[in-house]
């Protein structure tokens, strides 16, 4: 699974800091214009145009995705709990 993030984005933060990503299996890819890599991982997932309205994205091992804080909040604490 994959995180899609940016600097300076609060429910981003709220995300990584609440959470142990790594250990649960879940990478961060930090959307930037220094990291070329992660912006063509988000169009690779064509998830261009959700990330100009909603970040944070989480892609999930089957290639869906969640969108927003809360929502990822919830999967994250369903997924530490299983």
């Amino acid at each position: 699974m994959t995180l899609f993030t940016k600097p300076g984005c609060e429910k981003c933060h709220y995300i990584t800091d609440k959470f142990d990503l790594g250990s649960m299996g879940i990478a961060i890819d930090v959307l930037s214009p220094a990291d070329p890599a992660a912006l063509a991982h988000l169009a690779w997932h064509e998830l261009v145009e959700v990330a100009e309205k909603e970040l944070p994205i989480l892609v999930l091992d089957d290639s869906s995705h969640i969108s927003g804080a809360i929502k990822i909040k919830s999967y994250l604490k369903t997924m530490a709990h299983a």
